[in-house]
């Protein structure tokens, strides 16, 4: 399989890595940092470099071509989903990426109704991809992604019915020599987090909250132990409840009351922003300005230790007709990412995840056309090969509350 890698950032310098040690993918990295795309290119000597812009849509339809690819892989943030999804459909190319279109928050009401939701913007040209006989899957990181895959399995081998699947985000991750140093995109966290939340209901559909709403403790396995999470606006809720009967879908990640605070400060200051403001003559973008200010968090490896856990907890009636309560999930040790492949626990748990999809493509054991998320495919396969990877998951029983 021949693969078009847009953005050598952590996420994508880490998939390189983890892609290099599987004989199925020929891998071009395209970055708009010529040396960012070498640097992660020397994964292997089956990858090369080239230098990309991922807004001109145009130069990434000549590249896939050009490069005869058969996938685009999306690693950039989500400002550049859809020149990136438009050319690859327009290549007539697979595509995959780990975040979805950008939402838009209503009008009037952002903080009970739905705007533009996330991934709208995808779904809306599902029917091209459908007769392109091409697959656009999409969320294919972690969150979104593996935490499908396992609301997949719940309800394919667990359920008779679900009542609430709910993605559980968490860790006890710590950067020494920092007083504030983000583990992922500064960029697109600030995204999530200061969008009203989404959620899902059965008899209500989908809706919004007030950002940070509904704090809950929820206890993580592996000794990391009970971490506040609070609501966050991710794709889960948009894509799950689409291929999957629930009676609730919601995301909760564990932000810390530090983080929050930074967060609102930077919204109150108006440095969340995205649309340009004149400096000293210069058009700048606040949110750029933030991230320019912090370390790339692909550079904190050495200084992170800690776990980083992904999971999906479920509730609802057993195959055995009894209450059951699950939580299934996947736990990163930095200390062995940066052993094994020199990459931080948050950002190869997000880039293992398409390496093992794409494996599946190419097999075959994955196959469609369409806009699709993880969960329209089969888990057991992916599952099975992600324990290949040397990477297992597990599965938490818990007691069904009363």
């Amino acid at each position: 399989m021949r693969i078009l890698l847009v953005g050598a950032g952590g996420v994508g310098t880490a998939f390189a890595r983890i892609a290099a040690r599987r004989p199925f993918a020929e891998v071009v990295v395209a970055d708009y940092d010529l040396r960012r795309a070498e640097r992660a290119a020397a994964a292997s000597d089956r990858f090369t470099a080239v230098r990309l812009d991922a807004r001109d849509e145009g130069a990434v339809e000549e590249l896939l071509t050009a490069v005869s690819a058969d996938v685009l892989m999306n690693a950039t943030d989500p400002r550049f989903v859809m020149p990136l999804f438009r050319a690859a459909l327009g290549a007539d190319t697979h595509y995959l990426d780990m975040a979805m279109s950008l939402s838009r928050p209503h009008p009037d009401a952002p903080h009970s109704d739905t705007g533009v939701k996330l991934g709208d913007e995808q779904f809306e040209l599902e029917s091209a991809w459908q007769d392109r006989e091409r697959l656009a899957l999409v969320g294919i990181g972690v969150e979104p992604g593996l935490s499908d895959v396992f609301a997949r399995h719940a309800a394919d081998t667990m359920f008779s019915q679900i009542n609430e699947i709910g993605v559980r985000d968490g860790a006890n991750l710590v950067v020494a020599g920092y007083d504030f140093a983000p583990t992922f995109s500064i960029w697109t966290t600030i995204e999530e987090c200061l969008n009203p939340p989404v959620v899902w209901e059965a008899d209500r559909g989908w809706f919004t909250t007030p950002p940070f709403s509904e704090p809950e403790t929820f206890n993580f396995p592996a000794g990391i132990g009970p971490v506040e999470c609070v609501n966050v606006e991710h794709e889960e809720v948009l894509l799950i409840p689409r291929w999957i009967n629930a009676g609730r879908v919601t995301f909760k990640y564990g932000l810390g009351e530090e983080f929050i605070g930074v967060l609102r400060t930077l919204h109150k200051l108006g440095l969340d922003a995205v649309e340009p403001v004149s400096v000293a003559g210069q058009q700048v973008s606040p949110r750029d300005v933030v991230a320019a200010c912090l370390p790339d968090p692909a550079e904190l490896g050495a200084r992170m230790s800690g776990l980083t856990c992904a999971g999906t907890w479920v509730t609802g009636t057993g195959n055995d007709g009894r209450p059951r309560e699950v939580y299934l999930y996947h736990v990163v040790d930095n200390a062995w990412s940066m052993a094994e492949y020199g990459s931080q626990a948050v950002v190869w748990q997000t880039a293992v995840n398409p390496v093992v999809a794409l494996e599946l493509i190419d097999s075959g054991a994955w196959a469609g056309a369409g806009v699709l998320g993880p969960e329209a495919l089969p888990a057991r396969p992916f599952l099975d090969l992600l324990t290949d990877y040397g990477s297992p998951w597990a599965v938490d029983e818990r007691t069904p509350a009363a």
